[in-house]
């Protein structure tokens, strides 16, 4: 291969290669935008039942990264742990600081960071748990460092994942059809697979004990669904803004299919099955 061919491969490369600090940015502002505890609160069940998984007890310092409005953070905290709750954006720290006050929970630590590069000294937690939330980060494979970082040995990591095939994975790839990814970043939903699991973590972890689960998501009706995510949660509601108005019409019949794939209800309401695994990793 000559110089010219040797250049033009590198810059091949270098152009398939993702800007993920710019990625981030994006990220953040899309979180940001809207108010995701408005859809974060609903998912309260899915912490309650990460934190029985994990076995918590009393006395347990437990990390929530990218933690959003708390829900596993207030979950930890009802078993008596010593929390920790972190996410990347300052609003929905408020959000879970005012819940975390209002149940009578005013020691929570409650502090900006990314899950990319948590302010933390080495094996400082007993658990560190993610609902929904690290998997969204565009660097796995540092994600994944730092949570194993983080926790001691023995200690375990827990996390709920959204999967590829469920009603929350099938929605970012209907989203992706019209406004598509940054080229090269891979799939948030492969968190929700068991090859992706082991990939990022086995080389750490004594034990990973992966168990599929369902979240249902109840709306008044698809049309209330698609009122409250196209408002409040960041992907879609920045998805509606990055299409000029006469596209906007497609992608709205597309998530209305898709709900209409996977609502099990007849009455007119929305009652929507998505899968995601909990996981559940012992750190070695």
């Amino acid at each position: 291969m000559n110089a010219f061919s040797d250049t033009a491969a590198v810059k091949a490369a270098e152009s398939n290669t993702p800007d993920l600090a710019a990625i981030k940015t994006r990220q953040r502002a899309a979180w940001a935008s809207g108010d995701y505890a408005v859809v974060g609160t609903t998912l309260q069940i899915v912490g309650e039942s990460l934190a029985e998984a994990l076995d918590l007890r009393a006395g347990q310092r437990v990390l929530d990264v990218a933690a959003g409005n708390g829900n596993a953070s207030l979950a930890a905290a009802r078993r008596w742990c010593e929390v920790s709750s972190t996410d990347y954006v300052p609003a929905l720290l408020a959000r879970g600081r005012e819940r975390a006050v209002a149940e009578g929970f005013a020691n929570i630590e409650f502090l900006e960071a990314d899950v990319e590069a948590l302010p933390f000294d080495d094996a400082g937690f007993d658990a560190v748990v993610s609902t929904f939330g690290c998997m969204f980060a565009p660097n796995p494979p540092r994600v994944a460092a730092e949570l194993l970082r983080v926790c001691r040995r023995g200690g375990k990591i827990g996390l709920a994942n959204w999967t590829p095939d469920g009603f929350v994975g099938q929605l970012f790839k209907t989203i992706g059809r019209h406004v598509p990814p940054p080229a090269g970043l891979q799939s948030p939903a492969l968190w929700g697979t068991r090859e992706r699991l082991a990939e990022l973590f086995g080389a750490q972890a004594a034990e990973i004990r992966i168990e599929p689960r369902q979240f249902v998501m109840r709306y008044r009706s698809p049309e209330h669904w698609l009122e409250v995510f196209g408002n409040y949660y960041g992907p879609v509601l920045k998805a509606f803004a990055a299409l000029d108005v006469a596209k906007q019409p497609a992608l709205t019949e597309d998530l209305l299919a898709l709900i209409a794939r996977f609502n099990r209800a007849d009455d007119g309401t929305m009652v929507a099955p998505s899968d995601y695994l909990e996981v559940v990793i012992t750190r070695s």
